[in-house]
């Protein structure tokens, strides 16, 4: 009795250490970026997408980009210490603003210093030769289906040298003090040219979860 009881509990933890992050979240869709990123191309963002509202800091000191990655085995905690951005408010409104965020790659963590070492290699980010990753909007859709305050955003991701186009449901909600968007989703990292599979037997899945907690106070 004692062994069939070891043997639930083991088969219980195999289970938890093999769950996938990313399963329960929604899926980032991507495309061709909206930006021209060819070498004879300025990399302007186009004047449709260009805001002139009240420019609104995004700073660690405000909010946070975390990112929760697994392998067969089990799954770790990570996230970026260095970033800035701004949340481009217009008339007040989130579907006629713009969020842009620019992440210094270096500034990358984990819960374990041993792959956030790796992690900076070029199996991975390749800070060295890609030291910023930067996200931009190009356009913020309401949801009506999900209820108030729910968007789908659309920009142009630049990660690992690979800018696409990515599109996500957030939650975004503007009053008189802040602007705070949250966004919790699901993308793949191999999307992005990210390819290093870990050991053969210990693979390390494709989608990563993402999870972004924006938060800009306004000037009054």
């Amino acid at each position: 009795m004692k062994i069939l009881t070891l043997v639930i509990v083991g088969i219980a933890m195999m289970n938890i250490a093999c769950e996938d992050p990313a399963a329960n979240k929604p899926r980032a869709t991507t495309a061709e970026p909206s930006v021209n990123t060819s070498a004879n191309s300025s990399n302007s963002i186009p004047a449709a997408v260009v805001a002139k509202g009240d420019a609104l800091p995004l700073t660690p000191e405000n909010s946070t980009i975390e990112f929760v990655g697994s392998k067969v085995t089990g799954k770790h905690d990570g996230g970026f210490k260095s970033f800035t951005g701004t949340i481009d408010l217009v008339n007040g409104k989130a579907e006629e603003s713009i969020v842009s965020v620019e992440i210094d790659m270096n500034s990358v963590f984990s819960d374990n210093p041993d792959l956030t070492e790796h992690l900076k290699s070029a199996d991975f980010f390749d800070v060295a030769k890609f030291p910023k990753a930067s996200f931009k909007s190009t356009k913020i859709v309401p949801d009506t289906a999900k209820g108030a305050n729910n968007y789908n955003v659309t920009g142009d991701l630049t990660l690992h040298g690979v800018t696409r186009s990515v599109t996500f449901p957030a939650t975004i909600n503007v009053n008189e003090t802040d602007v705070a968007v949250n966004a919790d989703f699901a993308i793949n990292r191999k999307e992005f040219a990210i390819v290093y599979a870990g050991m053969a037997d210990d693979l390390i899945r494709d989608d990563v979860a993402l999870k972004l907690e924006l938060k800009s106070p306004r000037k009054n």
